[in-house]
């Protein structure tokens, strides 16, 4: 593959040298779980989000089962969520006994539609939980205002949007607490599944640090029915050493992408990635769409270009929820998208020669016999 969709390697062939350091302190340290490596990153994480609190849990899904958890949510209560978007939202909703309530996405950005949550309500709803999806936040104001007016708590999946910017401030910190995924292929990734939640609310916060580590933050002593939910000091070290370089790293995004931008224009039937101008996205992914996507993939492929669907079955068509009522045509944006979008190759260490090579890719194929450009 001469552009790959995702190639790990060269950010530790960058970071080679603060990433074996990572490495070698932890394990010279002796100590590997809920030590001195953790607490600095959370400091750190927690610094540069610009909340009181990180917890470091062991995955962006149990980050967020977990606020639910210390939230008291659970059978019989109903939780607003995203109808396009990666089911591990939903699985952190249905883990807590509660029933995910699917929102359509505003079609142009697909993150959660504020004007679409408010009818959604019910007297069973406890919290609205948006995903800040592909590295753009949603309209966590807007969100914020209609939970002000119904009661209800606000929970940012933050896992595609590290350092991602709403109105000026970080993704994580917009809401009432975020779970975070720092999974490897994410724009702060771990080498392993890792995760977080921040939040500035202290008995939150405290709580979550019972519920990570079996209910329990004096040995033995167990103060509820928690969860084995631990981020590793191997991993907080080693997101230690790669947080001081996120910036950079999505600033290279931000060059691609606007690469993307300028050259796919006006290409066929595409429908390029749209920018709120209150938000400040961290291209985690370029998706575009097309209704001639898996010919699109395919003719990629034949010339070397990497792609992936995100996603291409929406979550309440998924065999995980087949009991829950819904059918095709429930939410047909989310059908519309999980039929159309297609993930081009962006990172910190893909070149503006590649970039090149798969817009020509994606130039060709609207070339094509019989095709409009």
């Amino acid at each position: 593959m001469k552009v790959p969709i995702l190639d790990l390697k060269p950010a530790y062939e960058e970071l080679r040298t603060e990433l074996d350091a990572a490495y070698h302190r932890v394990m010279e340290s002796g100590w590997v779980l809920l030590g001195r490596e953790l607490e600095a990153f959370e400091a750190e994480y927690a610094a540069s989000v610009g909340t009181r609190h990180c917890v470091g849990v062991a995955n962006g899904l149990e980050a967020m089962q977990l606020v639910l958890m210390a939230r008291g949510v659970g059978p019989g209560d109903e939780v607003i969520v995203p109808s396009h978007g990666y089911i591990a939202t939903w699985l952190a909703v249905t883990h807590v006994g509660a029933r995910p309530v699917p929102c359509e996405p505003d079609p142009l950005t697909y993150n959660l539609d504020p004007a679409r949550v408010e009818p959604l309500i019910t007297p069973r709803t406890k919290v609205i939980l948006p995903i800040h999806l592909y590295g753009q936040t949603a309209d966590v104001p807007a969100l914020m205002r209609i939970a002000e007016k119904h009661g209800l708590f606000v929970l940012e999946d933050a896992a595609q949007s590290h350092d991602a910017r709403c109105h000026g401030r970080a993704a994580g910190a917009l809401g009432h607490a975020a779970g975070v995924s720092f999974y490897p292929s994410k724009n702060l990734g771990a080498l392993a599944d890792a995760g977080a939640v921040t939040t500035s609310d202290d008995a939150l916060a405290d709580r979550l640090r019972h519920l990570r580590n079996y209910g329990s933050k004096v040995r033995y002593q167990h103060e509820y029915p928690g969860l084995n939910s631990r981020l590793s000091e191997l991993q907080a070290a080693f997101l230690r050493a790669k947080l001081p370089h996120l910036a950079a790293w999505n600033a290279r995004r931000v060059v691609l992408a606007a690469r993307y931008l300028s050259q796919l224009a006006g290409v066929g039937d595409l429908v390029l990635p749209s920018v709120a101008a209150w938000a400040t996205p961290v291209w985690h992914l370029f998706v575009i769409r097309t209704a001639r996507r898996d010919a699109l993939q395919k003719h990629l492929a034949a010339a070397g270009v990497g792609t992936q669907i995100h996603y291409p079955i929406p979550p309440h068509l998924a065999r995980a929820y087949a009991g829950a009522g819904w059918k095709r045509g429930d939410f047909p944006l989310a059908e519309k998208f999980a039929a159309e979008v297609l993930s081009l190759p962006i990172g910190p260490h893909i070149s503006a020669e590649q970039v090149d090579m798969v817009c020509a890719g994606v130039r060709d194929f609207f070339k094509g016999p019989g095709v409009e450009s």
